[in-house]
């Protein structure tokens, strides 16, 4: 008889959003799924040492880090401090090259700085940039997967999001990405399994493909 490997699946949802954006994926009972939330960062606390409070959350003998858009940046930085068997990032970048051009500029300008106190009590604004311009008339379906608005954490996040300065990604890394994601363009993406016609939400809107596939591509060596 064949032994059933046995994986602990860490999930981190993206900027601003809760692990409900993971409530349509199911997985075969050998995969145990952990939810990771946000926690507020200290002060401004480097992204090294944020990561590295998240990583000795995890545990297990077959980790398995996902993370979607700002959350696959943090899986990967996390990834730098534990043993991990396989990364898988959705609907974000693996090196600060695959970062739209906006955000490359605005990097140099600081201009980034600007945006941030707007989303605090601007929730379409907000929607719009986590999940990308196809909620613009769905807003309220969108409301109860971004509960984490604290003002320090965006702004945070924003900072960190645009000036991650890493250049090659982990090994045994897997990029799924929607190919027609407007917060992080495709023509932006190198190696990635790219999802026809799939936007930034599409850990929400294309949960049926994730369903059937990340079990194959978790246990693929």
């Amino acid at each position: 008889m064949n032994q059933v490997n046995i994986y602990d699946v860490y999930m981190m949802p993206g900027m601003a959003a809760n692990s409900k954006i993971f409530d349509f994926i199911s997985l075969p009972q050998n995969f145990n799924i952990h939810y990771l939330d946000w926690e507020i960062p200290i002060g401004d606390e480097s992204i090294e040492n944020y990561s590295l409070r998240f990583s000795k959350k995890i545990k297990g003998e077959k980790i398995v880090l996902i993370g979607v858009s700002f959350g696959g940046i943090i899986v990967q930085e996390i990834s730098k401090f534990i043993k991990v068997f396989k990364i898988i990032i959705v609907s974000s970048v693996k090196n600060r090259n695959e970062l739209p051009l906006m955000m490359q500029l605005s990097r140099t300008t600081k201009a980034y700085k600007f945006f941030n106190s707007r989303w605090i009590n601007d929730f379409e604004a907000l929607a719009l940039f986590v999940f990308g311009p196809i909620v613009r008339n769905r807003i309220e379906l969108y409301r109860k997967y971004l509960s984490v608005r604290d003002e320090n954490y965006l702004k945070w996040s924003i900072d960190k999001m645009v000036n991650w300065n890493q250049d090659n990604p982990p090994k045994k890394i897997i990029h799924i990405h929607g190919s027609h994601d407007l917060v992080f363009p495709s023509i932006y993406i190198k190696k990635a399994i790219f999802l026809k016609g799939g936007t930034h939400a599409i850990i929400l809107r294309k949960a049926g493909w994730f369903n059937e596939n990340l079990p194959k591509i978790i246990s693929e060596n």
